[in-house]
């Protein structure tokens, strides 16, 4: 994979500084919600399972964006990165933690892992890629680490605690698959 010229876009802190070891990064936030930086782009971080077949820490070097209607937003080859199996990333304008509806979505588009930052890049014209580990299965919820974020990609520390005390097990469970998908693009990088 030749990252000259491209700039890594994240949504967390904790992404960037792993994209780093890749080349120029920028930190988007949730959703992009800080914007679209300039360039040609490369979704990167974490993304939550839609098919039963992709195992926790399975990189995915995307060759297709598309909505949640099943619209393509950008489609293209694999940037080559190893190891990497390619897909599809639905981009997803919330956090889509309910297992049916992730059944619903993987039937209805056919994407095989779901983020909020790949829509909104792709949607720029400039994407020419996408990097996403997966960090938990169609099945499992996410308890308070969908809480555990901020809209701007810094990590929510009250947030995550207070969905932790809601809901340990599941909490702490979507925290170990975080970290391993974190792993897995540290490897990668």
């Amino acid at each position: 994979m030749d990252a000259d010229g491209l700039t890594f876009a994240c949504a967390m802190t904790v992404e960037e500084r792993i994209a780093r070891r890749l080349g120029h990064t920028a930190i988007v936030g949730l959703g992009a919600s800080k914007g679209v930086p300039e360039g040609q782009l490369v979704s990167f971080g974490i993304a939550g399972a839609l098919s039963r077949e992709l195992p926790i820490g399975t990189v995915i070097d995307a060759t297709r964006v598309v909505d949640e209607s099943g619209a393509v937003l950008w489609e293209g080859g694999p940037l080559g990165a190893s190891p990497a199996r390619t897909g599809t990333i639905l981009g997803a304008s919330r956090i889509v933690d309910d297992p049916d509806e992730r059944a619903r979505l993987h039937e209805r588009t056919g994407a095989d892992a779901v983020d909020m930052e790949s829509g909104p890049l792709a949607r720029s014209g400039r994407l020419v890629g996408c990097l996403r580990a997966v960090s938990d299965t169609p099945n499992r919820r996410l308890g308070g680490v969908a809480e555990g974020a901020k809209p701007n990609g810094e990590v929510d520390v009250l947030g995550f605690l207070r969905g932790f005390a809601r809901q340990p097990f599941v909490t702490l469970r979507a925290a170990v698959g975080a970290r391993r998908a974190l792993r897995s693009l540290e490897a990668l990088a």
